[in-house]
């Protein structure tokens, strides 16, 4: 089996398209409910699928030779799965509550490598 790193993605643009910000707060949090109902299913589904489970991903920082910065990007939170192939990796993920109930983009999905030179055990 193979390891994959999934990061859930979240755009300005998608919480906008889902009105998730100015919709009625009892709605809202009916949502909320039925989403992290529909999150905890998703992952006692996979279970024998997920590697690490993951979490939240707060503020970013970004360091380059030029020193440390505040920055941003999409990236909301992350797991790990391990799947036979990438593509069967990325299938876990189809309807998953993040983007169907959640305002939430997309789900990425990347093979998790290993380091050349260095013997698998």
């Amino acid at each position: 089996m193979k390891k994959f790193l999934a990061i859930y993605m979240g755009t300005v643009s998608a919480g906008e398209r889902s009105e998730w910000d100015t919709m009625d707060e009892a709605k809202r949090n009916q949502l909320v409910a039925t989403g992290i109902k529909a999150w905890g299913d998703w992952m006692t589904a996979h279970e024998a699928d997920i590697v690490e489970q993951g979490g939240p991903l707060g503020k970013t920082k970004r360091t380059a030779a030029g020193g440390v910065s505040d920055t941003k990007n999409s990236m909301t939170g992350y797991v790990i799965v391990q799947a036979e192939s990438h593509e069967a990796a990325a299938r876990l993920f189809e309807k998953h509550p993040h983007f169907t109930i959640f305002p939430g983009d997309s789900v990425e999905i990347m093979e998790c490598l290993p380091i050349p030179g260095q013997s698998q055990s």
